[in-house]
C-alpha cells in the first residue's frame, strides 16, 4: 500500500465532513490524517485527506466522493507538485538540569518555545514529516509528555489554484 494525499473542495455543510469520512471507512481504510479548513471562497472549504490504499481502491472512492453533492472538486496531489506540512505541539520534560540541551534540540529544527513551566516546555513545530519526526526522535530521551499534532496541510506548487480551476470552469 502506498499513502496518498487528497485535496477536496467542498462546499461548506454540516454533515459533509461524516460522509466523506464514512466512505473511507466502508472501504476498510484508515485515513492517517485528516484536516478541513475554510478557503479564499466564501462558503467553500478544504478537506485534506492522507490514506493509505492501493490505486485502484482509491479511484473508486475518488469517483464515489464525486458523487457526493456537495464535493466540488479532488485532487490527488503528488509530493513533488506540492507542498506539504505538519504542525505538531510538543510538552517535554525540561528541568534546570536539562533545559539548555531542550532548547538547544529546538533551535537546531528551527522550533519554537511556546509555552514555558519550572519543569516542561511546549514546542511547536512545523515542516514535513521527516522533520517532525526527527524532532520528536530527539526530545524522546528528555521525556515527552504531550503531543498535540494537526492533520498534514497541503497545497499545490504554482500559479493554479484549485479554486480558479472550479470558478472558471
Amino acid at each position: 500500500m502506498s499513502s496518498h494525499v487528497l485535496s477536496l473542495l467542498v462546499e461548506d455543510k454540516p454533515g459533509l465532513l461524516t460522509r466523506v469520512a464514512g466512505l473511507f471507512a466502508r472501504r476498510g481504510f484508515n485515513i492517517e490524517s485528516l484536516a478541513v479548513g475554510v478557503t479564499e471562497v466564501p462558503g467553500l472549504s478544504r478537506i485534506t485527506v492522507v490514506v493509505d490504499v492501493e490505486e485502484q481502491p482509491l479511484e473508486q472512492v475518488t469517483k464515489q466522493l464525486n458523487k457526493l453533492i456537495n464535493v466540488i472538486k479532488i485532487v490527488e496531489l503528488e509530493p513533488s507538485a506540492s507542498v506539504q506540512r505538519e504542525h505538531m505541539l510538543v510538552k517535554v520534560r525540561a528541568d534546570a538540569a536539562n533545559r539548555t540541551s531542550v532548547l538547544e534540540i529546538v533551535n537546531l529544527f528551527r522550533a519554537s518555545v511556546v509555552d514555558y513551566a519550572p519543569d516542561a516546555l511546549v514546542v511547536e513545530v512545523t515542516g514535513d514529516k521527516g522533520k517532525v519526526d526527527a524532532l520528536l526522535r530527539a526530545l524522546e530521551p528528555f521525556g515527552i509528555k504531550e503531543i498535540a499534532q494537526s492533520g498534514l496541510l497541503a497545497i499545490g506548487r504554482g500559479g493554479k489554484s484549485i479554486t480558479e480551476r472550479v470558478l472558471r470552469g
